[in-house]
């Protein structure tokens, strides 16, 4: 008799004559794990660049694992770990239980997905720039019977088309009120810090951070009210405070445009740091004082139940959040230290 699914992602495919108390004990991470430490022969090495966890979860649970079995599997020396003859048995099997598992998935998730070929995704291209194609690259090899169809358009118009069922999913930037995604399932992947962008030969440019006041006095490039009202609600929200309010002498309908005419001179931008990763030295983004409340940066879907393909894509999303925000917090990188170099008064 085969071993009935726990909770969590357990060992449904081991041979018949494995233990049943293994069975309990062991999930399918654990041997993840041990395969990725024996193949790089280093924890660190694994945690950081093939497990992307933290080093101290994954001694963590390559000792449990080593309990639960009842063997030392890893031989551990200051720089290195080597597998004793117990370990290099159990590598052959666990990489047999993965193999096996993965098959087990793909053939279940393309049973699954019968009947549906195409995944409708909107997205606004500068915020999701760095996530997006991470999450393309984990879903298409998940699920490589469904054709994405990305649809480049306004916030706006990215709700209305889940709403009414042109798409199934939905990458935004979360309206200031939290109210008017009350008919939708939403989750916030990340959230990105209020900047201000300028060109590189503008004044302000010499600056690390820029009062709000100093701000509302330059001549400011917007996006187009027509199709991207909240943007226009988050300005009202930011300048809350201070007397003069900006003066929008341009209007655009796409953050590639709004910079080109930043980087031109013509005037300067509110946005997010992201803008660091999307436009690099075109522009410089600097920080605003006081500093505004983060965005929100999310997936959405209607309420309900996802098809099999979009609540794939919706996970491949927070892994892909999840992995770069990981990178950082190890490497100690602040979110745009990366893309923008700033330079002191």
């Amino acid at each position: 008799m085969r071993p009935r699914c726990r909770s969590g992602e357990r060992l449904c495919f081991l041979p018949q004559h494995i233990s049943q108390a293994y069975l309990r004990a062991v999930e399918l991470r654990h041997l993840r794990y041990f395969v990725a430490v024996a193949e790089m022969e280093n924890v660190s090495r694994a945690a950081t660049q093939k497990l992307h966890v933290a080093q101290p979860s994954l001694s963590r649970q390559i000792r449990d694992l080593e309990d639960e079995i009842g063997f030392c599997l890893l031989k551990r020396t200051a720089k290195s770990v080597r597998l004793t003859d117990a370990g290099r048995a159990f590598l052959e099997e666990a990489r047999a239980i993965l193999k096996h598992t993965d098959e087990a998935l793909l053939k279940v998730r393309a049973i699954g997905a019968k009947g549906q070929t195409e995944l409708h995704v909107g997205y606004s291209p500068t915020p999701v720039a760095e996530i997006l194609p991470k999450t393309l690259r984990a879903f298409q090899h998940a699920m490589p019977n469904i054709h994405v169809r990305l649809h480049d358009w306004s916030n706006k118009a990215i709700l209305d088309g889940v709403r009414d069922g042109r798409l199934q999913l939905g990458l935004i930037v979360s309206p200031p009120k939290a109210s008017s995604l009350r008919d939708l399932r939403y989750e916030e992947l990340f959230h990105e810090r209020v900047c201000v962008a300028v060109a590189p030969q503008h004044p302000f440019a010499r600056r690390r951070a820029i009062p709000l006041t100093e701000v509302a006095a330059e001549p400011l490039i917007a996006l187009t009210r027509e199709d991207y009202p909240e943007y226009y609600d988050y300005l009202s929200i930011i300048f809350s405070k201070v007397k003069q309010k900006p003066r929008v002498v341009e209007e655009h309908d796409s953050l590639s445009s709004i910079l080109a005419s930043v980087e031109a001179g013509t005037g300067v931008a509110i946005g997010m740091d992201v803008f660091g990763y999307s436009f690099g030295n075109r522009v410089k983004v600097l920080d605003l004082i006081p500093e505004p409340k983060p965005i929100s940066v999310g997936i959405a879907a209607p309420k309900g139940r996802l098809s099999p393909a979009a609540e794939k894509f919706w996970q491949c999303a927070k892994e892909a959040v999840a992995k770069i925000a990981n990178h950082r917090d190890e490497a100690k990188i602040p979110l745009n230290a990366l893309e923008v170099e700033f330079v002191d008064p």
